[in-house]
């Protein structure tokens, strides 16, 4: 029996976390809802979730708040969910970790859909022994696996999101190919972020404070168009 992959509801109010929990039982998940951001730490070790979705506005301690607080010790993937759609509250929460970010009032189909995709996003494929097909790049002092989402630098593991790694990957796998943010919003995210350039300037700053400049490669900005990988010749 395959064992289902179990979600995290993180919102203060029940009614809707009862909503969420049921349109995600019906595609088999298991769920648990808590209703505050400081029950969130000692549930990832309990019920050990596969992704949270976590929304913003909870008492005490806030969403944001339980994104550092996770990011801190995992890279399990995160969907904020929030009545604000500002830009400002959409950049802050991928700026702290978030995989992806909805509004509220958000269709049922559309939240398990992207439920779907981040988790397929992260999911780490079989091992090199059970899979010829390895993805996998290597530069001087960097081993980038997106076979088994895992990143070398400098000799240490770097823990990063799914989305991180796989911008990095893709960028990596070209090197001194010039991307458009746009062409990158669609490698990566895909049509639901069509135009949210943002998007991807967020999270290359994110990777910067990661993986620093090398003196063999580096991440470049070309101003006015988008990014590249650029590896000295």
């Amino acid at each position: 029996m395959v064992n289902k992959q179990k979600i995290l509801i993180v919102d203060d109010d029940n009614n809707i976390a009862e909503l969420i929990s049921l349109y995600l039982t019906k595609e088999c998940f298991e769920t648990m809802i808590v209703n505050d951001g400081e029950t969130v730490l000692p549930s990832l070790d309990s019920f050990q979730p596969n992704l949270i979705l976590l929304d913003l506005m909870l008492p005490g301690m806030d969403g944001y708040q339980v994104c550092r607080e996770v990011r801190a010790k995992s890279s399990i993937p995160i969907i904020m969910l929030s009545a604000k759609g500002e830009i400002f509250d959409k950049v802050l929460g991928l700026e702290l970790g978030a995989d992806d970010y909805m509004e509220k009032p958000f269709d049922s189909k559309e939240l398990v859909a992207r439920v779907k995709a981040v988790l397929r996003r992260y999911k780490a494929v079989p091992s090199v022994s059970e899979s010829p097909d390895v993805k996998c790049v290597e530069y001087p002092d960097l081993i980038i696996n997106q076979t088994n989402y895992s990143v070398i630098y400098m000799g240490n593991s770097v823990e990063m999101p799914p989305k991180e790694l796989e911008l990095l990957y893709f960028l990596a796998s070209s090197p001194n190919h010039v991307f458009t943010r746009e062409q990158l919003l669609d490698q990566i995210w895909g049509y639901e972020y069509a135009g949210d350039t943002r998007t991807v300037d967020v999270h290359i700053k994110r990777l910067r404070e990661k993986i620093k400049d090398h003196a063999s490669w580096k991440i470049s900005t070309i101003w006015g168009i988008g990014y590249k990988f650029e590896v000295k010749q």
